[in-house]
Formats: structure tokens, sequence, C-alpha cells
């Protein structure tokens, strides 16, 4: 028994590795593009302040046509792990898109309270569990170096959302997040909310450029709250 379980964790621990490789794969990949009729790696369901329930996204991605998305509500799994579940049932997988683990947790960084994305992490390893209780953290643990740590500990990806949204500029976020380990950056992000959505060109410009000087990958999405994922709001 005890060497089924030690079996059993290893091959859990390879599945989350491979979904983070492949992860990173498309995001080195995506363009202004890949959003929101391919890829969408921002969207919220009532599990945090969103309007859609987790089948409802799920099956829009799919009428969609997504390749590939992440559901990340604030400080909580649960709307991805009803969205998966939904997969899991279709009688028919080989034409539905990828869905990886995703999370937004509310962090601190330079004194300005921004949003970290966390994603393909493992949603059941202790270091992300605190980060996962549907509020969001308080003192030392708010800190961006340590949420970012966390994530990675956990096996997962920490994104940088919407740069430009903040009190503090990109140019000073994006270095101090970059040397508080963040992967990558929400190069591509619809500020004003157009319809259709579009990423906004000064701040995708301004966000990729920096970026690039710090090594870090870019990816995209609507950030969706209402009940249209081609839209925010």
């Amino acid at each position: 028994m005890a060497a089924d379980l030690v079996h059993g964790l290893a091959s859990s621990a390879q599945d989350s590795a491979q979904d983070t490789a492949s992860l990173r794969s498309v995001f080195e990949a995506i363009t202004a593009d890949s959003c929101p009729h391919s890829y969408n790696f921002h969207m919220h369901t009532v599990f945090s302040d969103g309007r859609l329930q987790p089948e409802q996204l799920i099956a829009q991605a799919v009428s969609i046509g997504l390749k590939g998305l992440a559901i990340t509500d604030h400080h909580s799994v649960s709307g991805y792990r009803r969205a998966q579940q939904w997969l899991n049932e279709q009688p028919d997988r080989q034409m539905l898109p990828k869905l990886w683990v995703g999370m937004e947790v509310t962090a601190s960084l330079l004194q300005d309270e921004v949003h970290i994305l966390a994603y393909a992490f493992d949603p059941d390893h202790d270091a992300i569990q605190s980060y996962a209780q549907s509020k969001a953290p308080v003192g030392d643990r708010a800190e961006a170096a340590r949420v970012i740590a966390a994530i990675h500990a956990a096996g997962g990806l920490a994104v940088l959302a919407h740069p430009a949204r903040y009190r503090r500029s990109p140019a000073d976020l994006i270095p101090e997040a970059a040397q508080a380990g963040i992967d990558g950056i929400e190069a591509y992000y619809a500020y004003n909310n157009p319809s259709p959505w579009k990423a906004s060109p000064k701040q995708t410009q301004e966000v990729r450029s920096l970026g690039q000087v710090y090594g870090l990958f870019s990816t995209c999405g609507t950030d969706t709250h209402g009940l249209n994922l081609l839209q925010r709001l």
C-alpha cells in the first residue's frame, strides 16, 4: 500500500510537471491575436467575483473553439475543479480544450496592491493551500516574493496580472516582480473594455518591451467577470 501511495504521488508530480512545461510552451508562443478566440488565461466564475457557473464557462469555451484556457478565480480553485469535472464527463474529449489550473492572488509589491496569476500548479500542494481559502492573504504572506515562491513550490508558473492597472507604473513594478521571481506578465490585456475585445496597443507595447528586457514570457486574457468570455464585463 505504501509503495502504491509513493507511485501515485510520483505520477501526480510528473503529470503536474508536464502540464507546467506544456503551458510554458504555449505562453512563449502567445501573440496579440491569441486572445480571445484561441486562448484565454484570465476568467472568473461565481466562485469569486464572476457571474458564470464553471460549467457555463467551460461550455462557452468549447463553443468559441478555445484551444486552451485557465479559470483564475480569486483565492479559489473550486471553479477549476467543477469545470474539469464537466470536461471529464464529456463523451468525446478529443476536441475539447486543455484546461490548466489557475488562481488569482492579491499580493503586495513596492507597497502597491497587485494581482499575481498562478498557473499549472498542484492545487493540493501544502505550499499553495493558504492562498486558496477564498480570501486575500495578509501580512508577510501577501508579499509578492512569498506568493511567487509558494506558486513555484507547488510546481506552477507566476504571472503579474494587468501590469498597467496599478498605482505604480509597469516600469517600476515589472523589474521588481522579475527580481521577486515572476515568470511572466499579462502583456495582452484590454484596459478600456473595448467591444470587440482587443489588447490595448499602448500598454501592450510598454509591458511587452519591459518583459523582454527581463526575460519574461507574455500571457493574454479577457479577465471576464460577466457572462461573455469575449469581454471583461
